[in-house]
């Protein structure tokens, strides 16, 4: 159990020890898809969903769970978030919702779970607003797309990551 830095040396679950770490600047992107039907894409597009704006509020609910990532991952230390940038964009090919969220702090633990989390809530939130027209929405491709600074050294997914 050395290894995993998540349990005490009885193999109990723990909160990572960070207080010997070094302070860095550290950022993290995730990404995350939704798919809908042709109909719902340009209800989406054309602002005719009921509940209001989609990618604004999603763009919102992303963020807001950016902030709130230690009240939902039981393992994750409080940080101080200094950004959040989510953006949500329309891919009409593939009548998707395409979302990045990118996620920075000056830190002793990195941002990734912000990031994913930001992403997850956001693509959450497309389907909440959509659930109404479209019952049969698709979330999938959440995942870790970079990360920069801490002891680990910074992760590039590339090649990692499969494209469906």
């Amino acid at each position: 159990m050395e290894d995993f830095t998540h349990f005490d040396d009885k193999g109990r679950a723990r909160m990572v020890d960070v207080h010997e770490k070094y302070i860095t600047q550290r950022k993290a992107v995730a990404a995350a898809k939704v798919l809908v039907n042709h109909e719902t894409f340009e209800l989406i597009k054309t602002g005719g969903i009921k509940k209001g704006d989609v990618l604004t509020v999603a763009q919102i609910a992303g963020i807001m769970g950016a902030k709130r990532t230690p009240d939902l991952i039981p393992m994750c230390h409080p940080i101080f978030i200094e950004g959040v940038n989510l953006s949500l964009s329309l891919d009409e090919k593939n009548f998707s919702v395409e979302i990045l969220a990118e996620v920075l702090c000056e830190g002793k633990t990195g941002v990734e779970m912000e990031a994913l989390t930001a992403a997850a809530v956001a693509a959450l939130t497309v389907y909440d607003m959509c659930k109404a027209v479209q019952r049969d929405i698709i979330i999938q491709d959440i995942y870790l797309v970079s990360k920069t600074g801490g002891s680990h050294g910074d992760y590039h997914s590339g090649s990692n990551h499969r494209q469906r």
